[in-house]
């Protein structure tokens, strides 16, 4: 549970150019090493490609498999000595049999696979079938057979026939990978290119190895090229066409009153979309899970958890939620405002450490969301600065804005929510966790978030985290048991009393705290630096930006986090 469930997430925005000084290497390094980044959650392929590849792979794979059974029962049964009724043959015909029905039942299963999997048995597949065409091809020329087994004067006819039969192989495998398996056009002309080659290139090499059949394999040689570019077009165009229409289906798709316009980020369990309600044709956020991906029920119920303890909370400085539900294929989903700006974690990254004024700005609202969440009951266990959004809202800037209530606990109200979290599992980031939390121990209360904010505090006003270690498991040690030492950075960029602030936000000891958010928020508001960041300085800030939240914040927003 060491990622975030509510956010949103996506593309990872380039990085610009550190700010002089800044030193943010290593910090940027260690920040980002807490994510579990997929292989397959990167943004080409959304996570119903990877359902619709998998659905084409089950029917492409069953139609091979039947073809080639029927082919190996013909030669067996029914022309007992044919031409190919031979143990060679019928060994590697059995190992392509045997190896496509483990494959079909790989892909009937319910196992999940992921995009990697699904594209490794693609081409594992399609390049086992290739290799078994062109030994087919190879061996029906292979040390002068075929002219032996001709009657004279017949070679030039059975010659074609036999070259039309193995090219007509090849033309059914292409065009079937083009039209079954969904791809970019160019990665399908990439693979269909490599296929149209084998049987072109095998005729020139049995021309060179035969010096008798040499006429006959150039002879065929145009046909069987114009045979192949068919085959490549075909495969190409529909291809192409069929990620078209399924793209235009997928910005198309609704989901009750809201329409989804383009994926924002996903993982393993579900997906983030930008969407527009039908009638109000405003902008919002749509986080869903479907059950297939969710695997364990448990998984659902902490899900639609998370969106009644957000939707109970009213505070403008926290994510608002408009609406959740469940589709008609089961898909459960919640709808979130839809936020133009960039989470803390990036912003830090891309321009540097922020002064202290403006960092006691955000935090201060940061306390006001807690303090309504601790009011009734609601502990968050996951604040760090990729859970923090600052936005613009209303013309106003640097609004933040909490997100993420995936891991939260309730603590003051009972009830059976706790259970949904293991015990002794850790919940949070490692580079911000609370002692209590690197210790696994269960009952958490409002100081663990306080801990959370002071370690956020210190990486906004230095750009490093609050202990550098090389793993996860060190930084918890150190969250545990070691004492900050607070670097000079933090000495020169944030006065004394600010220091004081946040070094007491960061006590091993609990009761050594602010024990409440709304002591912290009165503790920042007399720090000298309060009041300093006003909103002239804040609009003029984001309006110096190219990443400025007016213009391009669906990216933005996707980098804030949904590492579902």
């Amino acid at each position: 549970m060491l990622d975030p469930t509510l956010a949103l997430a996506g593309h990872e925005p380039p990085a610009s150019e550190p700010a002089p000084g800044a030193g943010r290497g290593k910090a940027s390094r260690q920040v980002r090493c807490r994510f579990a980044h997929g292989s397959d959650s990167g943004p080409r392929f959304t996570d119903d490609i990877s359902r619709l590849l998998r659905s084409r792979l089950r029917l492409a794979i069953l139609i091979i498999l039947v073809g080639f059974v029927l082919h190996f029962v013909r030669n067996v049964l029914l022309l007992g000595s044919a031409f190919d009724h031979r143990p060679l043959w019928l060994l590697l015909t059995g190992c392509e049999i045997a190896v496509l029905a483990i494959a079909s039942g790989l892909l009937w299963s319910r196992r999940p696979l992921s995009m990697r999997a699904l594209r490794t048995l693609e081409l594992t597949i399609f390049g086992l079938i290739a290799a078994f065409f062109a030994w087919l091809q190879f061996d029906a020329y292979y040390d002068g057979a075929l002219r032996r087994a001709i009657m004279p004067g017949g070679e030039a006819l059975v010659f074609r026939q036999v070259g039309m039969a193995a090219a007509l192989r090849w033309f059914l495998l292409i065009v079937l990978y083009g039209t079954f398996v969904p791809n970019t056009w160019r990665r399908c002309a990439a693979v269909v290119g490599i296929l149209a080659f084998i049987p072109l290139a095998l005729l020139l090499a049995g021309s060179l190895a035969d010096n008798v059949a040499r006429p006959y394999l150039l002879s065929a040689l145009p046909e069987v090229a114009i045979l192949m570019a068919m085959a490549v077009a075909i495969a190409v165009f529909g291809s192409h066409k069929i990620r078209e229409l399924q793209q235009q289906a997928h910005e198309a798709q609704r989901l009750g009153q809201y329409r989804l316009k383009q994926i924002l980020g996903f993982g393993g369990m579900g997906a983030v979309y930008l969407a527009e309600h039908v009638l109000l044709r405003r902008p919002c956020a749509v986080k869903l899970i479907r059950p297939d991906q969710a695997g364990d029920p448990r998984t659902l119920t902490r899900f639609e958890r998370e969106v009644r303890a957000t939707a109970t909370l009213t505070h403008p400085n926290t994510v608002e939620i408009f609406d959740y539900g469940h589709a008609e294929d089961g898909t459960f989903y919640y709808v979130m405002e839809y936020l133009p700006g960039m989470n803390l974690e990036d912003l830090v990254e891309r321009h540097g450490p922020m002064p202290a004024e403006r960092a006691v700005h955000l935090l201060r609202q940061v306390c006001q969301a807690l303090r309504e969440a601790h009011g009734i009951g609601l502990i968050h266990r996951d604040i760090k600065p990729s859970n923090i959004f600052a936005c613009e809202r209303g013309k106003v800037y640097d609004v933040a804005k909490l997100l993420d209530f995936g891991l939260v606990k309730n603590f003051g109200l009972g009830g059976d929510d706790a259970r949904l979290t293991r015990e002794g599992a850790l919940t949070g980031s490692p580079a911000f966790v609370s002692p209590e939390q690197a210790a696994g121990r269960p009952q958490l209360d409002a100081r663990s978030d306080i801990y959370n904010v002071g370690a956020v505090a210190y990486f906004l006003i230095t750009g490093q985290l609050l202990f550098e270690r090389q793993s996860a498991l060190q930084m918890l040690h150190a969250h545990a048991y070691e004492s900050p030492v607070p670097i000079q950075r933090f000495q020169e960029a944030a006065p004394p009393d600010l220091q004081g602030v946040v070094l007491r936000c960061l006590e091993k000891d609990p009761n050594r705290r602010y024990q409440d958010a709304a002591s912290l928020d009165k503790a920042l508001a007399t720090c000298t630096c309060a009041g300093g960041w006003t909103q002239d300085r804040a609009e003029e800030w984001w309006q110096r930006q190219d990443d400025s939240p007016i213009g391009a914040s669906s990216r933005e927003q996707a980098s804030a986090a949904a590492k579902l």
